[in-house]
């Protein structure tokens, strides 16, 4: 145990963010660098290494959470380091991303605010990078079996990493024109900035991990080619077809899904444009969508000088306290105010878009709304509450319906579905297909990076055991898990 006082004595505390009016100003990440290092000592001092430590459960990489709580207490980083890699390929993604599942099943959040997890852990491995403790794990002999990885978001990374060092050799394939799937594309700059993936890509190349981008398997490449070519195939595509709103006025320039909007904004940070063909400068901008990909393009509205962000959520706002139907360890639906909402702009609670209106040319100009109440097992609307909102930007970030199948790759490999439109697996995440695997989005449906972490690494374990007829590649997560979190 780290302080068996600790979580008497101290407090928590948490990384300290820029100021807002200097960070609106870039795209750098919004902590003050090296802040937490004089805090998280004491912050992981509050770990109780309780008996049955909840946070394991919460967390579907089974990370060890106690253990090295323990060690960074001792300031020993070298062991924290290496415990936090014994069950998480990229710490570094999941400290910055995750929402961390873990802290709502920590113990001690029963009655007190819970240890800082993710703050813990980001510290880890950033120290661990600086003093080059992260370095290539090649694999001591190789097996002479071939497996392409389809899609390198994290759950693709994740399985090509496992398989890579258990002998066997891997090809990535991104039909982007650079690594790293959303975490890329998805992710805006000041929520991880990009070199931290650059240097694992590095790192996965010196360990034998081929990458081939701009390559769409589907369009580029038959997939049933793929398959000849390799003895075992991952499909780690993710859930890229996003939700759409068929209202009147949807065809309107202007309205555009998230994932149409971040990627652009994140390829002017990689040089690709001078002058963005998408932007909210000078534009009052609406995201439709209380989530997290909505707090992106807020975020994202702001840096490049929105006149007004407004975001729209049909849901009534939630508590800042758990309720009863969600009680501690189980993840709770709770008010939270990500970086992006403390810059500023305006979040609408219950609330539906009716319709947009546009102008003679067909720009989108404003969004009508009415509020709405959940009666009859469905959103209602509430009469003389119509209005409309200024709007020459919108953002449609309403989630994602399941893996893209306008590339032919699913009809290709002869893909069975199941009832929610995900590729169907096995307990081996293998699919119908022999040889033909899926891991994360893909075939879990739009989730965690932390589930796309431990399905790659589950997924790999299933191909070695297919591969070789057995495998001793960890297993953090069957396709059917739900743990605690969800």
């Amino acid at each position: 145990m780290a302080d068996p006082k600790g979580f008497l004595t101290t407090g928590r505390q948490v990384a300290q963010t820029r100021p807002v009016a200097e960070r609106v100003k870039d795209w750098n990440e919004v902590y003050v660098p090296g802040s937490l290092l004089p805090i998280v000592g004491k912050q992981a001092g509050r770990c109780m290494d309780c008996g049955i430590p909840f946070c394991h459960n919460g967390c579907p990489l089974g990370n060890l959470i106690p253990e090295w709580n323990d060690y960074v207490y001792r300031e020993d980083w070298q062991a924290a380091g290496e415990r936090l890699h014994a069950t998480n390929n990229f710490p570094e993604f999941t400290g910055r991303l995750c929402p961390a599942p873990c802290e709502a099943a920590c113990v001690l959040g029963i009655n007190q605010p819970p240890v800082t997890i993710k703050n813990v852990e980001v510290t880890i491995i950033d120290k661990a990078w600086e003093a080059g403790g992260v370095t290539p794990q090649p694999p001591e002999r190789l097996s002479a079996k071939t497996v392409a990885v389809i899609g390198s978001g994290p759950a693709g990374l994740a399985a090509a990493q496992q398989l890579t060092r258990a002998g066997h050799t891997v090809a990535v394939y991104e039909r982007a024109d650079r690594v790293g799937g959303l975490l890329r594309y998805g992710i805006p700059e000041f929520k991880m900035e990009k070199r931290h993936i650059n240097r694992r890509i590095e790192q996965m190349r010196a360990e034998g991990t081929r990458f081939r981008t701009g390559i769409e398997v589907g369009r580029d490449l038959d997939a049933r080619e793929l398959r000849r070519r390799y003895d075992a195939v991952v499909i780690a595509a993710g859930a890229t077809t996003s939700r759409d709103l068929p209202v009147p006025g949807r065809e309107l320039n202007g309205v555009h899904f998230a994932m149409e909007y971040l990627p652009v904004a994140n390829k002017v940070q990689e040089g690709d444009f001078v002058t963005p063909p998408l932007t909210a400068e000078g534009k009052h901008v609406v995201v439709i969508g209380g989530g997290d990909t909505g707090a992106d393009c807020v975020g994202t509205a702001h840096r490049q000088g929105a006149l007004s962000v407004t975001q729209l959520e049909i849901m009534p706002r939630p508590g800042e306290e758990r309720n009863a139907n969600q009680p501690w360890p189980t993840f709770p639906m709770l008010y939270k105010v990500t970086s992006a909402h403390e810059e500023g702009g305006e979040r609408v609670y219950s609330v539906s878009t009716t319709h947009f209106e546009g102008d003679e040319d067909g720009n989108v100009q404003w969004l009508h709304l009415v509020e709405v109440e959940f009666t009859d097992g469905r959103f209602q609307p509430k009469p003389g509450t119509e209005r409309r909102i200024p709007a020459q930007l919108v953002t449609l970030a309403l989630g994602f319906t399941g893996t893209d199948r306008a590339n032919g790759l699913v009809e290709q490999f002869g893909l069975e579905l199941d009832e929610r439109g995900n590729v169907a697996r096995d307990a081996d995440f293998m699919t119908n297909v022999d040889g033909v695997f899926v891991a994360g989005d893909a075939g879990r449906g739009q989730s965690l990076i932390v589930w796309a972490i431990a399905e790659g690494r589950s997924a790999a374990r299933g191909v070695d055991r297919y591969l070789t007829g057995t495998s001793t590649l960890p297993a953090p997560v069957r396709p059917t898990d739900r743990a605690l979190t969800v």
